[in-house]
């Protein structure tokens, strides 16, 4: 039986997810390639929603996540900041534990799921 992830977490503010598994790969995304572009390539989703998905990290939190420059030489760019590498870590340890927790009770639960045959 596989097991990728058993739970997904997501951490909100009001009626909104100010960081999830999505924002996380976003934001690793926009590290490995220096580019919001350049990372909503690599994810195969719109320069428009991964915007959007930075404007929302970048006002949930009370310092910005993702610092973009405009223009310029080398056509602007973006990285994230250190904030962002405390909220990635921080993120994927919860996730860890939250796996770990629900570890037993997953695997019965999936015992119960239909197989795909």
């Amino acid at each position: 039986m596989t097991n990728s992830k058993t739970v997904r977490l997501r951490v909100m503010q009001g009626d909104t997810i100010a960081f999830g598994p999505g924002k996380a790969a976003l934001l690793l995304a926009i590290d490995r390639t220096g580019s919001i572009s350049g990372a909503a390539r690599e994810m195969e989703m719109s320069y428009r929603r991964a915007w959007l998905l930075v404007e929302e990290m970048n006002r949930c939190f009370k310092q910005p996540l993702v610092a973009t420059a405009t223009g310029g030489a080398k056509g602007g760019g973006a990285s994230i900041t250190e904030l962002a590498r405390e909220v990635v870590a921080c993120y994927q340890h919860m996730q860890k534990k939250a796996d770990s927790a629900v570890e037993k009770d997953m695997q019965h639960l999936q015992s119960l799921i239909a197989g795909k045959d």
